[in-house]
């Protein structure tokens, strides 16, 4: 039998990701086993198990995708020196999942709502997964010390308030991109726009990064 090569692998990998995304955001979790997935990839039924353990790495590779989307921007933003304000990072985290489709790690084009979804099912498996709730936590906490710096950068550059506590304000951050993502899967959010307008009315400023305000409807 003839040797797979490293790009036919990776091809084949990212065949049974998008097959599990489709069963994952359409049927759940748990309604899923890994025969379903490696039907949906139109592979033979023990193929998804030379590249992943099982349902719990697929869901991490996953939501991990989601969530490299998200906050790369504020990784960019904070690697470039820029000053930010609050509003600002949220917004440049929002853009990616704003649209109706985005482009995976493996370049293929990815409906927004599929890779949501999955996301919002993840933070369920955090609460009975110990394993993947301390990866997940690992991942959160490396984010949250970027909003961190970017917060102090901007107090610095005078566009945060100077008694704004960067470490609790990278918690109001997070926790307002992780609302951002509930609503976008699960609860009709479509005015992703207007909802970024908004947030700098409810943070207070009009932000230092350039954005458009959309007309009021």
């Amino acid at each position: 039998m003839p040797r797979i090569t490293p790009a036919r692998r990776e091809a084949n990998r990212a065949q049974i990701i998008a097959a599990a995304r489709r069963c994952f955001a359409r049927d759940g979790f748990h309604q899923t086993s890994m025969p379903d997935i490696a039907a949906e990839a139109g592979v033979a039924v023990g193929a998804p198990y030379r590249y992943f353990t099982g349902k719990d790495e697929l869901i991490l590779e996953i939501a991990g995708e989601v969530f490299r989307l998200i906050f790369d921007p504020i990784g960019r933003i904070v690697s470039a020196g820029e000053s930010a304000t609050s509003a600002d990072l949220v917004e440049a985290a929002m853009a990616p999942v704003s649209g109706d489709e985005v482009a995976d790690g493996a370049g293929g084009v990815v409906p927004v709502d599929e890779l949501l979804r999955c996301a919002v099912q993840s933070w369920g498996e955090l609460l009975r997964n110990e394993a993947m709730r301390q990866r997940a936590h690992a991942g959160f906490e490396g984010v949250r010390r970027k909003v961190v710096d970017a917060l102090r950068a901007g107090q610095r550059a005078g566009a945060v308030p100077a008694e704004l506590d960067p470490d609790r304000g990278s918690r109001v951050v997070m926790a307002l991109l992780h609302g951002f993502v509930l609503q976008r899967a699960a609860f009709g959010l479509e005015d992703t726009a207007g909802f970024a307008h908004e947030v700098r009315l409810a943070l207070g400023g009009a932000g230092v990064l350039k954005s458009e305000v959309p007309p009021r409807g």
